[in-house]
């Protein structure tokens, strides 16, 4: 009977909790429905207000890109797609004559319209990506012809960005280095002015699918101030356009940027012409050198022909090896050919001087007597050893040989001061006379020929080259 009683006091008591808890479940669901429909509301009302802020994880349902197949390129059937291109150039790093190359850093920004990337936006604004949804979708295939080696910059990320518009507009734009060929002449070098283009165009796509263009005509070449070489001087950067045909798949659309870069010469001056015009002057000297000076003169012959022999080998070491003649390679070894002439020239003015002489002795006979000191010192002051084979007058010296057999004859007879002054100065003034008398005819033309030859060479070498 008790159990009876507490099994019906059990039962009763949770049938009144049941009926008590079942009012306030009913309420929390109620509100939890509510708030759902808060959110949603809110949801659509953001997207009603502008489209396009969505969550980067939404980019698919938005541009529909799973319901399209993008390895086909916009308009695929129909005329080709035009993608418009500039450039914006933030440095030329390097220009390398021995390799005939450039390296250019540049913004390379691509414009097409693809519809199937429309979307809705109230306000016509643009999504703007990175480079993974480059995946996806179907972009240009620019290459650079005759280019050796390029990259993308990836610091921090990969330059790369993507905006697309929402009537299917897109606006690509990369940050590229690229090492190109540059087909350069030197037979000016370095008086030079070099034409170097970075060529632009579709690998896979010719002129029936693919159209490029300059998006802004001439203005679509846009340069950084600042932009400066040790060597160069950028002149001129154009844009220009044309067509490149091959015979296995037809013609393509090729874009150019062009520019002219006129060698710094100021360089080139103190290291190879400035030298070279020293050492043709400096073999100059030779010609106002008594001609029996032979240590002298052949000295100094000598030192030029070697100082202008690595003067060329020096700028040789720092041109381009090439196979035709440059500019500076004619300065230099025409100023080699006259230092070598000047050598040439104090040969022929030495035999000339040993035939004169030889005839003079047949014609005069042997001198007779012998030389005092004093005429063995004239002759070493006249910058060699003279036999009894030359035509100098020896009158005075055998005044001074009288004098000097009185001298010794008479040595208790004082030598004055007045005395050895007089026969100092009637030394010197001999001596001078020698030095003028043997001067050869040649060498008097060679001081107004050497130099006048090598200004009118020098005339027309700067008159052509600049």
């Amino acid at each position: 009977m008790v159990l009876r009683l507490l099994l019906f006091t059990g039962l009763w008591i949770t049938v009144v909790f049941n009926a008590l808890a079942v009012p306030r479940v009913k309420k929390q669901e109620q509100q939890h429905s509510y708030a759902k429909k808060l959110t949603s509301k809110r949801e659509i009302k953001m997207r009603k207000k502008d489209s396009t802020k969505i969550w980067p994880f939404k980019y698919n349902q938005l541009l529909h890109i799973e319901d399209h197949d993008f390895a086909m390129r916009p308009g695929f059937g129909g005329g080709p797609i035009p993608v418009g291109i500039d450039v914006q150039i933030e440095s030329i790093d390097s220009i390398s004559e021995v390799d005939m190359d450039f390296t250019m850093t540049f913004y390379l920004r691509h414009y097409w319209k693809d519809e199937r990337l429309t979307f809705p936006s109230t306000r016509n604004k643009s999504m703007t990506f990175d480079g993974r949804l480059i995946q996806k979708i179907w972009v240009p295939d620019v290459f650079f012809v005759h280019s050796k080696r390029s990259f993308i910059h990836d610091t921090t990320v990969e330059n790369i960005m993507l905006r697309v518009y929402p009537d299917g507009n897109v606006l690509f734009s990369l940050r590229i280095t690229v090492s190109a060929m540059c087909f350069m002449d030197f037979s000016q070098f370095p008086l030079d002015s070099q034409n170097c283009s970075l060529e632009l165009e579709s690998y896979a796509y010719n002129e029936e699918d693919l159209m490029l263009y300059w998006k802004h005509g001439n203005k679509s070449l846009n340069t950084d101030e600042h932009i400066s070489l040790s060597q160069f001087l950028i002149e001129e950067f154009s844009a220009s356009s044309g067509l490149a045909f091959y015979s296995s798949t037809g013609w393509y659309n090729r874009l150019f940027i062009n520019f002219v870069l006129r060698r710094h010469i100021f360089f080139f001056v103190l290291k190879s012409y400035f030298p070279a015009m020293l050492m043709v002057m400096l073999s100059w000297v030779s010609f106002w050198i008594d001609r029996r000076a032979v240590p002298a003169r052949l000295s100094l012959g000598i030192t030029t022909v070697l100082t202008m022999s690595t003067v060329i080998t020096g700028a040789s070491a720092s041109m381009p090896q090439v196979s035709y003649i440059k500019a500076v390679d004619i300065y230099l070894w025409v100023s080699f050919l006259f230092v070598f002439l000047s050598v040439i020239e104090y040969a022929a003015v030495n035999y000339l001087t040993t035939v004169e002489e030889r005839k003079q002795f047949k014609k005069r006979g042997k001198i007779s007597g012998i030389y005092n000191i004093e005429a063995v010192q004239a002759m070493a002051f006249d910058g060699c050893y003279h036999d009894s084979e030359t035509d100098i007058d020896l009158t005075p010296f055998s005044i001074h040989s009288e004098e000097y057999s009185v001298n010794s004859k008479n040595p208790s007879i004082p030598t004055t001061d007045s005395a050895q002054l007089k026969r100092k100065k009637s030394l010197k003034g001999h001596v001078g006379r020698i030095i003028l008398k043997n001067n050869h005819v040649i060498d008097t033309y060679s001081r107004i020929v050497f130099p006048a030859m090598f200004i009118v060479f020098n005339f027309f070498y700067w008159g052509f080259y600049v």
